[in-house]
């Protein structure tokens, strides 16, 4: 008998499109050696394949080809009689081509997806920010977990990219507004789609350039169904202290940002005019979810900080099981007091 959820597991990896071989196809072996004539297989290509979310937004072509024909290599491997479902699914797209533009769902706990359009490539248009690295997979889960530090709550993130973080935080934390920020103009217009794609607005005229609310205006109510979403321009090296003010977040996220020195000393300068923007405020919270390729560029982001004035803490590493189901990667969360 097939282990409970083994089918649900494929189809998470699946609509993520993680890498075929973070599947757990040893588990599928072992069950089709148990029972070869059972409906897991079918099940499995009902839950990827032919799910709604793949047919609507499918992941690249090149993908679902080499995850169909890993399936029918292990059914075959069991002398089984052939499943013509699974041919008639390959054979109808040996012949996609494919495209510029690909899709990844992922689903939260409740099952609602959080569906990003991205480039099939790393590095796309001179600019890495046109995919979802891990670091943002990992920061959403951690903020599931700690939906009080966001709720009904205004939340800047810097380096959106494009939107799974604050996507995930907006459909599962309730904040009050959420204000995503980016630089690169063709990450910005694909963070805009993404945003619509997955059902909120963004407030009027903020597409591009970093808007403001006048002074003496109150933020609308909140709607924790919908938040308010403001999506901004922001140039590290040039916002001002005067632009940053009026932002007045009351907490501050950033994923995959600690990647290169340049970038680090610009993250830290920005970090310092929101302090010095807050006026009488409470200062916001502010964590910094990062991969750690490089323990030497890593080990000069802390001593940055601490140059800076900045305090900073770990915080305690948590199993992420949400969106990250293959090895876990080296990925740490920093608290900054700023």
């Amino acid at each position: 008998m097939a282990e409970p959820g083994l089918a649900t597991r494929f189809q998470h990896r699946f609509l993520a499109a993680r890498q075929l071989r973070s599947f757990p196809w040893p588990e599928l072996e072992q069950n089709l050696r148990t029972s070869p004539d059972s409906p897991l297989l079918l099940d499995i290509l009902h839950k990827t394949i032919l799910h709604p979310l793949c047919v609507k937004y499918p992941p690249p072509a090149k993908y679902r080809r080499c995850f169909l024909t890993e399936l029918i290599k292990k059914h075959e491997s069991t002398g089984a009689e052939p499943l013509d479902e699974l041919y008639d699914a390959l054979a109808g797209i040996l012949n996609e081509e494919e495209s510029t533009r690909c899709y990844k769902n992922y689903l939260l706990p409740a099952g609602e997806p959080v569906t990003l359009s991205e480039s099939p490539a790393m590095i796309s248009g001179g600019t890495t920010g046109l995919v979802t690295w891990d670091a943002a997979l990992c920061l959403a889960e951690w903020a599931m977990r700690n939906c009080a530090v966001f709720s009904d709550r205004t939340v800047l993130e810097l380096g959106s990219g494009i939107g799974f973080t604050g996507i995930a935080i907006c459909k599962t934390c309730s904040p009050k507004a959420y204000i995503f920020s980016d630089c690169h103009p063709r990450v910005l217009q694909q963070l805009m789609e993404n945003i619509r794609l997955n059902g909120f607005a963004v407030e009027p005229e903020t597409s591009r350039h970093l808007q403001t609310e006048p002074p003496g205006r109150e933020a609308e109510a909140p709607n924790y169904q919908n938040p308010k979403l403001i999506v901004a321009e922001l140039d590290w090296g040039s916002a001002t202290e005067k632009q940053l003010s009026a932002l007045r977040p009351d907490v501050i996220v950033a994923a995959d940002v600690v990647y290169d020195p340049e970038i680090i000393l610009a993250l830290i300068g920005m970090l310092q005019k929101l302090s010095a923007s807050r006026a009488d405020r409470k200062p916001p919270e502010v964590y910094i979810a990062s991969t750690i390729r490089n323990s030497d560029t890593y080990h000069l982001f802390q001593a940055e900080l601490d140059k800076a004035g900045i305090g900073w803490q770990d915080i305690p590493a948590q199993s992420n099981s949400i969106f990250l189901y293959d090895a876990q990667p080296n990925i740490t969360i920093l608290q900054l007091f700023i």
